[in-house]
């Protein structure tokens, strides 16, 4: 590891601590050289899996266009960034998991609705107005009504 300060490879580490994530690693190092203290953490780099679009196109998986897509979804509704965050990690765990070197827009899809029904419904609803493909406004009510939930389709289409 180079010292930031003088660009020196002889560093030592004095202190590791794992990150209350436990996949990271902290590191307070000091160069040998100038004794500039500096910390670094450590992270597994994870293979991601390619996701299988629609058109059969594929594009490595990201959690930035998760992340992305939740923020729209869940934009003015009382969700906190916090949240959304925690939703990030549980889907790409779950993409990870599975232990597929592809996977489907549907995989990554279901897992995501299966996040956001329990905690807001309207963004549960938004989330599936984009991510399904609805030919009519009946369609993505019948598609609404085949899930289970406190509401009924009559609340819905009211």
């Amino acid at each position: 590891m180079k010292c930031p300060a003088c660009q020196s490879p002889d560093t030592k580490v004095l202190d590791t601590r794992t990150q209350k994530d436990g996949e990271s690693t902290r590191r307070r190092r000091e160069c040998e050289r100038c004794q500039h203290r500096f910390s670094t953490i450590e992270t597994i780099i994870a293979n991601l899996p390619m996701v299988v679009k629609k058109d059969g196109r594929r594009e490595p998986f990201s959690t930035d266009k998760l992340l992305s897509g939740l923020k729209a979804a869940c934009q003015k509704r009382p969700i906190s960034s916090a949240s959304i965050e925690l939703m990030v990690e549980n889907v790409t765990k779950k993409v990870l998991d599975s232990s597929e070197k592809e996977v489907s827009t549907d995989f990554v899809g279901q897992a995501v609705m299966e996040q956001l029904k329990p905690l807001d419904e309207v963004a549960y609803v938004r989330f599936a107005s984009v991510y399904k493909t609805f030919k009519d406004v009946s369609e993505f009510v019948a598609n609404l009504s085949d899930r289970q939930g406190p509401h009924s389709t009559q609340d819905l289409s009211q």
